[in-house]
């Protein structure tokens, strides 16, 4: 009786066991739907502010256009005051956002593709969450292939490149929403 007990025993523990069926989530694809949820929840908030406020007269004076913009931005800011970097760029987000753009910066055509970032580059700025990008300063556009490496925004938001810092900046309101600092090496 004992040894069939333990042989019964020894039966069941070699039966291989069902494997949990939950699938496996592919921790990119997660990141990549914190990055876009993080996206979507600063796009609603930007659209609800400019709902709330009266619409811009049609114009192409270029100081109404700018005046309604800076009111946008003030509205976001206040709406945003505890905006910190890393709010939607998480330190997690950030590192995908470099192995996704690392082939690259660092493939057969990095030497074209930092060479793009760089000619356009900026003076130097200081970069701040809900800080307005400068005026004064180019807009340098994001290579192509950068651009094709990493997630689609909305239209109201944009990846900009100051020198090798990437940032996520608000069109209608001129906002640094956020920034990964060294985003390319």
């Amino acid at each position: 009786m004992k040894l069939s007990r333990c042989v019964a025993v020894l039966m069941l523990s070699c039966v291989p066991l069902v494997a949990d069926q939950t699938p496996t989530v592919n921790p990119d694809a997660k990141l990549l739907q914190d990055f876009t949820s993080r996206v979507n929840a600063y796009v609603d908030l930007q659209r609800k502010l400019e709902r709330e406020s009266p619409p811009p007269k049609s114009t192409k004076d270029p100081a109404r256009i700018k005046d309604s913009q800076a009111a946008l931005a003030a509205r976001i800011r206040q709406a945003r005051a505890t905006a910190r970097q890393g709010d939607i760029f998480t330190p997690e987000i950030a590192a995908l956002f470099r192995k996704l753009m690392h082939p690259e910066v660092k493939g057969p055509d990095a030497r074209e593709t930092k060479s793009m970032v760089r000619d356009e580059a900026p003076a130097a700025i200081a970069l701040k969450v809900n800080a307005p990008y400068p005026e004064n300063q180019p807009l340098p556009t994001v290579p192509p292939n950068l651009l094709a490496a990493l997630p689609r925004l909305p239209e109201a938001l944009e990846f900009r490149f100051v020198n090798n810092d990437l940032i996520l900046r608000d069109v209608h309101a001129n906002l640094i929403v956020d920034y990964i600092p060294k985003a390319i090496q």
